[in-house]
Formats: C-alpha cells, sequence, structure tokens
C-alpha cells in the first residue's frame, strides 16, 4: 500500500543551561540525559538519531563531569547518530551583538571541526524574536534553513497555538528573506517543538494520541511530510521509542513513521515544497499578533544584565581583538586565538535566550555577573598586553619635539572610524622600585615630597593641546616582567584630561605630557572647544541648555533644528513578571516634568563641560497587597486587577549632560538608589518629527519599523528592541538616542513621536509556566545608566550620526608608552619588541568612512588561515563603494563569509557592497 504521509519523528531536548532552577541543577539533569542516550544508542539500533539542540557547548558540559564518556560520545558524533552543531548555545539574537552572533555560529563550526561533521540546521528553537539577517547570515556558512518556534504566528500560554486567521503564513513552511535578498527554506514549529514528546506504545493510547497530532500537524504543512518533536525542555529521551514507531506504523498503514532528523526531513520537504509558499521578510517579531506574546519586555528585565553584556561584548570585539591584531602586524606579539576564544566561549555561556534575557531565578543570574566578570577580565588582560607590546616598540626617541623630560602616552582608536573626543589616561611621572629604598613607606614620602611642576599635554608635531591635570599623589604598582619576578614600585601619578583630535580609524597617536617650560612658546592645536553661559553649553555643532526641570533643549547648529523637553523621567507600576510589563489598569503615569531640578555646572574647560541636575522625587514602593495574592495564584497577568502601593519612596536622579568639543552628542549619565518594586523607569525624548516609521539598530542592519502596531495588536505597550541606538527623522532633520546596555524602547502615538528609553524596570517572578519568586529582579539599590542625544541631518548613516553612536560604546585605549626614551624605563631598560620600531602614529587600515553608509564591524585573525579579517554592513538600500588601504604588507585579499573561508579572490581591497549586505575580506598576510 502507497504511503500517503511521511511522519519524521525527531528526538532532541531542548536544553535550557539554567532557567528555573540553577545551572548546576539542570547540569545534574543533563548528566543524567546523556548517560541514558548513549546507554541507548548502545542497546537500540532501530533508535537512529539524537539532535544535540544545536549547541555544541552540552558536548562541554557533559565531558565537564563526565571525561571518561568522551571517546563514546565523540564516536556517535562522527557517525552522525548524534547530530552536533552549528551554534555555541542557543542564544537570544536581537540581545546579543551582530559580531556575537556570529562568533556563537564560527566557534560552534570550530568545535565540530575535529569530527568532520556539522549539522547545517539553521536551528532557533526558542528564542524571542528573529533578526532579520538571520538568512544572509546561515547562507554565508553554507545553511539553506532555519528552523524556528516564534516571530510568525500567535502562541500563547505554554505555547499554545491560537486560533486566528491572519497568520503571516499558512503553512508551517514558509521562504525567509533578509533585507538584501538572501534567502532560506524557513519551517516554523507551528505545533511547538514538543508535539511528537512521550508518543505511546499502548495501541489504544497510541491510537488517541496519533489521531490529533497528525491532525495538528496536517493542519499547517504544506507537503505530506510531517514533523514531530520527540522531546522537549529538558524532556529525557523516550526509551521506548522504536516500540512507539511500530505500534504507529501498524495503527497507520498510509503512514510512514520515520526516526528520522533534520537532515533527512529538510531533504524530504525540499522535493516536495509547493510553489505557493509565502515569503516573510526581515526581522520575525510577531507583529501580527495581540502583542503580549512577544516577550520583548526581557529587554528590559534585569537591566544591570545588559549592561554588563554590552560592555562585555564591546571589550572584545570592539578593544581585545582589534589591538590583538594591530600587535600581531607589528610583529610584537602572536595573535592570542586560544584566550580569545576562551574570553568568547565565557561570555557566551551568558547569551542562551532564558540568561541574558533575564527571565530565570536569581541564582541563575547571579552566576551569570561572574561569568561576565571572568570573560572581561581576560579581555582586559589581552588587551593590555596587545597595547603594551605597542608602545614597547614605538619609537618616542625620534620625537625632538618633547625632549628627554617627556612622559609619552599612546592613544588607541579601535572603532571603524576617525575619532575626536575627551580622553583620560593616569601617567606616572616618576617612580622607584621597592629595591631602590629602604621601605615602600620611605620610598611613598621620598616621591611625595617632589613637586608636581607644571604640564603640557603636546603632539608629535610640537602642538599643544589644552589639558585638565590632577595630581593623585603616590600609589602602589607592579610590573610582571616575563623574565624575571614580579617588580613592585611606588609612583607618583597625575590624571590627564584632553581632547584628543582626529584619531585614525584603526589606528593610534602618541602624545606627550612635556614640562611647561619646554612647551613656552609652542603652536596651540587647532580645536573646537566648549563655551558655558548660565546653564548653556555650546560647542561648534550643538547648543544644549538645561531647563529648570532638568530636561535639556538641544539646537542642531548644522540645520538650526531644535529639540525640546528631552530626558524627562517617566515612572509607571508593572504588573507582569519578567517576560512581560503589565501597567495596572488605569494606574497615573508619573513624570519629572512638573519638578524643579537643582543644576550645577561640575566641570568648565575648553575640553568638555558638564552640566549635573538632581531632581528629588517621590514614586509609590511596590504594586499593593492584591498583586501578592494574585502572584500565588497563577492569575494570567493580562487578568491582575493589582494597583500600585499609597505608599510613597524617594527616588534621587541625579543625571550628568557632558558636551565635548567636536563632539555632535550630548552625553547623558543617570545615577539613583532605586528603593521602589514593581515598576518601570524611562526616559523620553520627545522628537517633534513627523514620521509613521522610525529607525532602530538591530543585528546588522538599521531595521525600519512602524510607530504603530498592527490591527491585531491589543498590547498598550508597543515596547521593542535596539542594539546601539533608535532614531526618527522626517527625512530631512533625525533625532536618534544612542546607548549603554539599555535594549529597550519604545516610540510613542503622541503626537511628539517620542523616543521612551527603559532605564529600568523592576519584577519580583519569572512568570511562565510555574510561580517562581525572583526578588532580585526588583534591581534595588544604586543605578547608573547611560545614553547620548544624536540631533542630525539627513540620512542617519551617510550624515555619520550612525557612526557617533557606534563609537559611543567603543572606550578609548590609551596606555603610557613603554619605550626606551620615556622617564619611566621599559622592564631591563629595553624595548621589548624584538627589534621592531613603530611610527609613533600610525593606521592599520583605512577605508573611505566619510559620507558612507558602511558600517564597519570588526577587525580580528582567522585562526584556521592566520589571514586578517575585516568585515562591514551596509545600512542602506543602494550599492556603496568599499575602498580598503592596508597599512601592512599582504599577499592577497579575498571576499570572505561569516565563517572566515576565502571565497573569492579580490584584484584589490575594492567592492561594490549590494545594499544591506554583510561583507567580510580576509588579507592573506606575507611571510
Amino acid at each position: 500500500m502507497a504511503k500517503h504521509k511521511t511522519a519524521h519523528i525527531i528526538s532532541h531536548t531542548h536544553w535550557d543551561r539554567e532557567w528555573y532552577m540553577p545551572y548546576e541543577h539542570h547540569h545534574l539533569l543533563l548528566i543524567e540525559l546523556m548517560d541514558k542516550l548513549l546507554d541507548t544508542l548502545d542497546q537500540d539500533p532501530e533508535y537512529r538519531y539524537f539532535h544535540l539542540d544545536g549547541q555544541t557547548i552540552i558536548r562541554e558540559d557533559y565531558l565537564q563531569v563526565r571525561p571518561e564518556q568522551r571517546e563514546r560520545l565523540d564516536r556517535y558524533i562522527r557517525e552522525g547518530r548524534i547530530h552536533f552543531g552549528p551554534w555555541y548555545v542557543l542564544q537570544d539574537e536581537f540581545l546579543t551583538s551582530g559580531e556575537a552572533n556570529l562568533r556563537n555560529l564560527l566557534i560552534g563550526h570550530m568545535d565540530a571541526r575535529p569530527f568532520g561533521i556539522i549539522s547545517k540546521t539553521g536551528y532557533f528553537p526558542d528564542s524571542f524574536g528573529n533578526m532579520g539577517q538571520a538568512p544572509q547570515i546561515l547562507q554565508q556558512a553554507g545553511i539553506t534553513n532555519a528552523i524556528f518556534g516564534r516571530g510568525v504566528k500567535p502562541t500563547g500560554f505554554n505555547n499554545e497555538v491560537s486560533e486566528m486567521d491572519t497568520y503571516e503564513s499558512p503553512y508551517s513552511e514558509m521562504v525567509w528573506r533578509s533585507p538584501d535578498g538572501s534567502e532560506v527554506l524557513g519551517v516554523l514549529f507551528a505545533n511547538w517543538y514538543c508535539n511528537g514528546m512521550e508518543v505511546p506504545a499502548d495501541p489504544e493510547a497510541a491510537k488517541a494520541y496519533w489521531d490529533k497530532n497528525l491532525a495538528d500537524a496536517e493542519k499547517f504543512a504544506s507537503t505530506p511530510h510531517l514533523l514531530f518533536m520527540n522531546g522537549c525542555d529538558h524532556q529525557p529521551i523516550q526509551t521506548d521509542l522504536s516500540a512507539a514507531i511500530h505500534t504507529a506504523s501498524d495503527l497507520y498503514p498510509d503512514v510512514e513513521f520515520v526516526h528520522s532528523n533534520f537532515d533527512e526531513y529538510l531533504k524530504a520537504l525540499e522535493d516536495s515544497i509547493p510553489s505557493n509558499l509565502v515569503t516573510v521578510e526581515g526581522e520575525l517579531r510577531s507583529q501580527h499578533t495581540d502583542g503580549w506574546g512577544t516577550l520583548v519586555n526581557t529587554a528590559s528585565a534585569r537591566v544591570y544584565l545588559k549592561q554588563l553584556n554590552q560592555s562585555g561584548q564591546t571589550l572584545l570585539e570592539k578593544v581585545a581583538e582589534p589591538l590583538a591584531a594591530f600587535a600581531a602586524l607589528a610583529g610584537v606579539q602572536a595573535y592570542p586565538h586560544s584566550l580569545l576564544t576562551y574570553a568568547w566561549k565565557t561570555l557566551m555561556q551568558n547569551h542562551p535566550h532564558d540568561s541574558i534575557c533575564g527571565c530565570s531565578v536569581d541564582e541563575v543570574h547571579r552566576e551569570m555577573v561572574t561569568r561576565f566578570a571572568k570573560s572581561s577580565q581576560m579581555a582586559e588582560a589581552i588587551a593590555a598586553q596587545s597595547a603594551a607590546a605597542l608602545t614597547e616598540a614605538m619609537d618616542v626617541a625620534g620625537v625632538a619635539a618633547w625632549g628627554l623630560d617627556a612622559v609619552p602616552f599612546t592613544v588607541f582608536n579601535t572603532s571603524g572610524w576617525s575619532r575626536t573626543g575627551t580622553v583620560t589616561v593616569e601617567l606616572i611621572t616618576v617612580k622607584k622600585y621597592f629595591p631602590e629604598g629602604p621601605n615602600p613607606q620611605a620610598l611613598a614620602r621620598e616621591l611625595a615630597q617632589e613637586p608636581l611642576g607644571e604640564w603640557q599635554v603636546m603632539d608629535e608635531e610640537g602642538k599643544v593641546y589644552p589639558a585638565g591635570l590632577a595630581d593623585l599623589g603616590v600609589h602602589f604598582g607592579y610590573e610582571l616582567p616575563k623574565d624575571r619576578f614580579r617588580q613592585p614600585y611606588m609612583a607618583r601619578k597625575i590624571r590627564v584630561s584632553f581632547p584628543a583630535a582626529d584619531v585614525a580609524a584603526l589606528g593610534y597617536r602618541t602624545y606627550a605630557l612635556v614640562p611647561a617650560a619646554a612647551a613656552a612658546g609652542a603652536e596651540a592645536a587647532a580645536l573646537d572647544s566648549v563655551h558655558v553661559q548660565g546653564y548653556t553649553m555650546e560647542n561648534a555643532k550643538l547648543i544644549v541648555a538645561v531647563a529648570d526641570n532638568g530636561t535639556v533643549t538641544v539646537t542642531d547648529k548644522q540645520s538650526g533644528a531644535v529639540y525640546a523637553g528631552l530626558n524627562a523621567y517617566e515612572n509607571t507600576g508593572d504588573i507582569g513578571n519578567e517576560y512581560v510589563y503589565r501597567q495596572p489598569e488605569g494606574s497615573e503615569v508619573l513624570t519629572t516634568e512638573g519638578l524643579t531640578a537643582e543644576i550645577t555646572c561640575l566641570e568648565q574647560s575648553p575640553a568638555r563641560v558638564v552640566m549635573q541636575t538632581v531632581l528629588r522625587w517621590e514614586v509609590p514602593a511596590s504594586a499593593d497587597e492584591t498583586f501578592l495574592t494574585e502572584k500565588r495564584q497563577m492569575v494570567p497577568f493580562t487578568e491582575r486587577t493589582a494597583q500600585r502601593s499609597a505608599q510613597m519612596v524617594p527616588l534621587v536622579l541625579t543625571t550628568l549632560y557632558t558636551l565635548e568639543a567636536g563632539s555632535g552628542m550630548l552625553q547623558v549619565s543617570t545615577s539613583f538608589n532605586n528603593q521602589a518594586k514593581d515598576q518601570r523607569l524611562r526616559a523620553l525624548f520627545p522628537t517633534g518629527l513627523e514620521s509613521d516609521h522610525h529607525y532602530a539598530d538591530s543585528v546588522f542592519e538599521v531595521a525600519r519599523r512602524n510607530n504603530r502596531p498592527a490591527a491585531e495588536w491589543i498590547n498598550p505597550s508597543n515596547a521593542q528592541h535596539q542594539q546601539v541606538f533608535v532614531s526618527v527623522t522626517d527625512g530631512v532633520h533625525g533625532l536618534a538616542v544612542a546607548n549603554k546596555g539599555l535594549n529597550e524602547y519604545e516610540v510613542l502615538l503622541d503626537g511628539k513621536n517620542t523616543i521612551a528609553v527603559t532605564l529600568l524596570r523592576s519584577s519580583s517572578e519569572l512568570g511562565d509556566w510555574g510561580v517562581f519568586e525572583t526578588p532580585e529582579a526588583q534591581c534595588l539599590g544604586e543605578q547608573t545608566v547611560e545614553y547620548a542625544i544624536i540631533p542630525y541631518t539627513g540620512d542617519g548613516a551617510v550624515s555619520g550620526a550612525y557612526a557617533q553612536a557606534y563609537q559611543y560604546q567603543v572606550p578609548w585605549t590609551v596606555l603610557q608608552t613603554q619605550g626606551p626614551a620615556t622617564r619611566v624605563p621599559a622592564v631591563n631598560g629595553q624595548p621589548h619588541s624584538g627589534g621592531v620600531n613603530l611610527p609613533v602614529s600610525g593606521q592599520w587600515l583605512s577605508w573611505n568612512s566619510e559620507a558612507s553608509p558602511l558600517a564597519f564591524s570588526t577587525l580580528k585573525m582567522a585562526e584556521e588561515t592566520g589571514d586578517l579579517v575585516a568585515r562591514w554592513y551596509n545600512l542602506g538600500g543602494e550599492p556603496a563603494e568599499l575602498k580598503v588601504q592596508p597599512a601592512f604588507g599582504a599577499e592577497a585579499v579575498y571576499e570572505s563569509d561569516v565563517l572566515e573561508r576565502r571565497v573569492s579572490k579580490l584584484a584589490a581591497a575594492e567592492q561594490n557592497v549590494d545594499g544591506y549586505k554583510i561583507v567580510t575580506q580576509v588579507y592573506q598576510l606575507e611571510k
């Protein structure tokens, strides 16, 4: 009898490493599961395959406890019975950077390389929305499909399918297209990834089971090939599955039941796909739903995690990797591949959706803070060693203008654009090692008696810069030479702040602190400056006036556009959970617009002005008692009736507004001691610009999003994800708000297109399928958030506004030089560069960044080939020219892909980059 349908049963477990239990509790269950899996594979030849949830870290986690099972586990991976990869972890795509998403894929492939086999399934089973550039990324990695659970259909409690007529695709199969036109076959878990779990072997139970599940799958399938996922979250494997498949085959002779895998299923699917599949484009964010199940508010759960993540991934991809690449290109240090991989893996252990989203129990997130610290500490050490190796090789002796008493220091710009801004560095003017005196106390007293003297900052051309100097007194320090024991010392230190101008992209510039007498008569550098009148700051680009209520009015001097009332604060109640924000029905929205601020000018110099405002506010202490009862009784958040408490607590907001010389952005830092629970705090930026859409920085794209949600949307909130910034423009004028680790925003339908950026959200429960209290998600205590206001004219990319926003997240790297001509000798009194002499200013890679729609993304070294890797992406829809000038010897240049492979040789480091394309070049270095 001919089979009319095929039921592909794929065994798996969706492995959240940590979630409603701490990591080690889940870890123990993983060991038990893997032990049972290996035994079942040994004993049952009909148990053909197991899908290891698309993440290679499961192997690491298992072998950490069961190292004796390495050979046994690895044999099944090599044989293709355990499907392995392609990711290192199942990340949340929108809360991790573009480069972090790529490192995840790259490291997953690296982990699988020794086995000669890797799953080429684009697996996103439970991501809280899917990035729009996923098809392009997958295609570049040789993956032609995407399997996902969210984004294009409504799901309810426990992921039940809602009965709606407004599906974006009538089938579970569709074409998914990136903005650049790349396409993959998309397969939606329309009946979730547990629709084939616990298959009965008993005929009576199996009949009822399969009658329902076959009909449910056929409801969405476009072909006779039906997908059944045999497993669920932390699901133990089904050891009697072979018997259950035999039972099903006997009951349904017209259905072929096979223990399958994604390779076999996708091949069968592709051979029978109909021609009328719907094409879905770009981001998959469940916009055609009621708006309650998008889980977007995880972007504001435990904001401190997002801040640590932004800092950590920026430190790795925008500081440590470029500096390590500079040092390798200079020949002063080998590129530390294994150390960087370790740092990335440690960071990415925080990137799974239940981790970085902040929607787990408190114990999980405490451990995450430690992981963030470990990864950042390694990245800091790599960056410091790379910068030190470079500065030790710099030929500071050749700068005649400085003289012998100069204290040189180097400013590294590891961003992809030329940079101007205020740089702060602590310098040692003199130091004495412990063996040089009777004891550290005597050395400290001796150094303290030395006069500080008067100093000026000078560049290599002999031009001087206005600088702020602060005597830091005597401090302990130490060196760790590579050839002898540690060298402790006491040192006299000085803090220097000055305006560094036009430091080359992917380059560096060395300055020196020189005695004022030696700088007498020197030419002043041509620089912008900041002026103050009352509570108004002004530089060449902006006028910033601080109002009585603490808001600011920003005038863009280029266009004359004025933006008033920026940075008022809004406070509302929240009776939702870590996943979902819900304001109590009918409750009042509080703002600081009617308060009076205490305003002080904290810092005033030609390079920088800092204004401080203090707002003394009171907000409700928490939700009322009803909320406690509703949580305990698991009342759905949409049905809760709790209100805010009548008790008030103080909320004192201290805001620093910083305007730097030459800068087109106003930097904002807000600090407060949070004592309120069950609430949300946002900063408001009324743009006053007319537009029905806005732009948000996402993963390798600036996504265009509608201000007004779809007709099906009933959630009063329309919060959305951002990476680095969000902007509103009317086509002539624009206003962008950049951030550091503030991933949630909303454009309000208030007639002003106000950008609302979430600064803090306080929750008290995990939510989802049970009752899990999370008191630490209230985020009580001291908080500091940072963001920036950037007005612009014309296109945000071409005008340079977006480049400013990207640079805002990247810290300067500044290091006192350790070369032989400094007053502070290098270790052993010799440079440590093996004879390499670098100029005091330089650039490793330049490109046509001026007025370009291209965004620079990364500079690193490829582990497999040793090539230098550089990546850009086109923010616009039109082709853009990329012209690169390497300042190092390259035998050949290749267009590459996200896996850093040599794809096609280029005649020169020049390309025409199609709209929205991610382009990677690799440079084969001269031997």
